[in-house]
């Protein structure tokens, strides 16, 4: 007997438009990263990826999506969309980072500092929080990781394939290391 098996893949392609990316779009490896600002898994896995991404600098272009997992972090959604508040003023790799820096203070007056030491317009912000302005967004890149077959944090695709493997430094890297040489060679 033969077991079916299928790999997840992503149902929404990178859009240069539309996500938030790091790298050139001519990069042999996409890393697509579906995460939520106050997993403590996600904020495991955020250093590993810098470090990768300093490790194989222009052969990597690196997204990330919202995927706030509510029941269990109450702050995330907030956290995600503060992040995408502070994307329509120019900054959101800023913000991101902030957010996982200090992932254990996401509260309200939090983002409001953050904000404010990020230099953005503190008081579109603020509006643009209280509106939710950006949740529609948040949940547009939930929905795609849910279709995608996400469902915990971190998840990450690898040039569109699901990686379901461990996303310690080694093996990610070497799965990226993977997915570069059969693009054209490491």
């Amino acid at each position: 007997m033969r077991a079916t098996q299928w790999e997840a893949t992503l149902t929404l392609p990178v859009s240069e438009d539309r996500d938030h990316v790091q790298g050139s779009a001519d990069a042999r490896v996409t890393l697509v990263e579906y995460g939520d600002y106050e997993c403590p898994y996600c904020g495991e896995a955020y250093p590993i990826v810098k470090h990768i991404q300093g490790r194989m600098g222009e052969q990597l272009r690196f997204v990330f999506r919202n995927f706030p997992i509510t029941t269990a972090h109450p702050h995330a959604q907030h956290a995600a969309e503060a992040a995408e508040a502070a994307a329509a003023q120019g900054r959101f790799w800023e913000m991101h980072d902030h957010l996982y820096e200090n992932q254990r203070h996401l509260q309200d007056r939090d983002l409001h500092s953050y904000a404010e030491a990020l230099d953005l317009d503190p008081d579109l912000f603020d509006k643009e929080l209280t509106e939710h302005v950006h949740a529609d967004r948040v949940h547009d890149d939930f929905m795609s990781g849910v279709r995608s077959g996400v469902n915990g944090t971190p998840t990450f695709f690898i040039n569109g394939l699901r990686h379901d493997d461990s996303y310690e430094f080694e093996t990610l890297l070497q799965a990226l290391r993977r997915a570069a040489e059969l693009e054209g060679g490491a």
